[in-house]
């Protein structure tokens, strides 16, 4: 039977909840047990599908199509077990099932409420993951402790810790320890406060991690922390700003005993932790041999999260290759603009990712039309591909006015456009094509070479327009390949230029497959063209 780990979070907001849960499953896998990982949200969006990147950052998507909050992606990077639908849910998506049951009679006229009704479906989605083999359910409250709209699902966790008896469940909070820089003091009163709240509720956590600006907690601040947080001295672990990587907070955690401590409060049967492969990867994160940039031509530039799967699948590119990659955020509009283009050319590799909207859409095209006119290896991702195609269609292929229909509805040479606006007329199930869909590659391709000689792999989309099958034929013939297509050969999957150092681009989002550990091919591809172009650009 599953055991259930709670994480929750105090003081404030943006302290790394995610991250921190998602170390503990690694250090979890590391001592070969099963877990699988949920993350709850207490905001009234049924899924984070229609939510603004400037709000909440990245949509993750599953296999199974999945609209998601980013810390999957966190779940996933970290511990390489897949995630699915049941991984993430809402408080929205609670009362709307909740009501449709009302409306459908399924409670036989009872009153509906926040106990039992509410909280039972949340206990009812929780226990779902506890599949048969999985030894530990990891559960990430998000938000802080004393919001109001995440009461019930404290009142769920704590009931499920009753019902499920001794052993079987553990709390651990995460909470913030302030540096007053003007009285040169640790303050512990905020995380007192934050625990006095959680055990208000009934909860008592056995765990305190104390994210914090300082290096390490003196011992009295450890003592106060332990004494009036009813923790015990060993269970409060120090989280502090990493120096070089967030791949060193297993390390970090684990050092402090963290994973002892869940495995004698659990009661847990298994081996010590076997991180020789995180400590290689660290070796590697922090001695790089070669250092290299990559420029992200988007419209979200500023925001760290937006991107957040983009950046660290670039990331794990330079692992295999030993690099260190500098990621230059370039703003699309500022491109349009002309002040950024020039910045380009003294760039390792371009990566232009997916996105909805036109905003910018002019600026990715030209960035394209730089990698490819000037030879800077380049990857187009969802949107990114879409917009190689409109620059091909334009300048290689003559089609003046060349767009796609989201962008421009009456566009000249539609080369991009909505599947029924085809002849062909595909039924995708929905307004988008999500998930996992398969992809058959062209023997000899770019991107055959890249996934290792593979004849068909499987990738995960978020995306309504496709390439238009009735322009294929005439870029074909101007020399752009479509090395990438599904299985009956309607839809294209991926484009490449074969007489180009590297010129690649994929409809589907190959990022969200992407692991500290095993590098995604279509990343590993475009770091290391990026490093050859910069050790030839180097001064002899």
């Amino acid at each position: 039977m599953a055991k259930y780990i709670f994480i929750t979070g105090g003081v404030v907001s943006s302290l790394g909840k995610g991250l921190t849960a998602a170390a503990l499953g690694n250090l979890l896998i590391s001592r070969g047990l099963s877990i699988r990982m949920l993350k709850v949200d207490p905001y009234l969006n049924v899924d984070p599908g229609t939510m603004s990147p400037f709000q909440h950052g990245e949509v993750y998507v599953t296999d199974d199509g999945a609209e998601t909050d980013l810390d999957l992606g966190h779940y996933e990077r970290f511990t390489g077990v897949p995630t699915s639908k049941l991984s993430n849910f809402t408080a929205g998506r609670i009362y709307w099932d909740v009501l449709r049951k009302e409306r459908h009679g399924d409670y036989l006229g009872a009153t509906i409420q926040m106990i039992p009704h509410i909280t039972d479906e949340i206990k009812s989605r929780i226990r779902r993951v506890a599949e048969d083999g999985v030894d530990v359910v990891m559960v990430e409250i998000g938000g802080t402790v004393g919001d109001i709209e995440g009461l019930t699902f404290l009142e769920a966790i704590r009931q499920i810790g009753l019902e499920e008896g001794p052993g079987q469940t553990m709390n651990i909070h995460l909470t913030y320890v302030p540096f007053i820089r003007a009285a040169g003091e640790v303050k512990t009163k905020p995380s007192q406060q934050s625990v006095a709240r959680l055990r208000e509720i009934g909860i008592v956590p056995q765990a305190l991690i104390c994210r914090t600006e300082v290096r390490h907690l003196a011992e009295d601040v450890r003592h106060k922390l332990s004494l009036f947080c009813n923790v015990s001295p060993n269970a409060v672990i120090e989280e502090p700003d990493v120096e070089t990587s967030i791949y060193e907070v297993p390390i970090m955690l684990h050092e402090q005993g963290l994973d002892d401590l869940i495995v004698e409060t659990l009661r847990l049967d298994c081996p010590p932790a076997d991180l020789a492969p995180w400590r290689d990867l660290l070796a590697i994160i922090r001695e790089p041999e070669h250092r290299v940039k990559i420029g992200v031509v988007g419209k979200y530039s500023e925001l760290q999260d937006a991107y957040k799967s983009i950046f660290e699948a670039i990331e794990h590119g330079g692992f295999a290759h030993h690099s260190r990659v500098e990621i230059v955020k370039i703003a699309a509009e500022e491109i349009e603009s002309g002040a950024a283009r020039e910045a380009l050319r003294e760039l390792g590799g371009i990566l232009v990712p997916g996105g909805f909207g036109d905003r910018g859409v002019e600026g990715k095209i030209e960035a394209i039309r730089i990698a490819r006119e000037e030879g800077i290896p380049f990857l187009g991702i969802c949107l990114g591909l879409q917009c190689a195609v409109i620059e091909f269609a334009r300048h290689a292929a003559g089609l003046e006015g060349a767009h796609s229909t989201e962008m421009d509805a009456d566009a000249p040479h539609p080369v991009v456009c909505l599947m029924e606006e085809q002849e062909t007329v595909i039924d995708l199930g929905g307004t988008m094509r999500l998930g996992a869909w398969p992809c058959v590659l062209t023997p000899g391709s770019r991107a055959a070479e890249a996934y290792g000689g593979a004849a068909e792999i499987s990738e995960r989309h978020r995306h309504r327009w496709e390439v238009n099958n009735s322009y294929r034929e005439r870029l074909e013939a101007q020399g752009l390949r479509f090395s990438g297509q599904s299985p009956d050969g309607h839809l294209v999957e991926m484009i490449e230029l074969p007489d180009h150092p590297w010129f690649v681009a994929c409809q589907f989002h190959p990022e969200f497959k992407s692991q500290p550990l095993a590098p995604h091919p279509l990343f590993r591809g475009l770091v290391g063209a990026a490093l050859a172009r910069t050790l030839e650009m180097l001064p002899a």
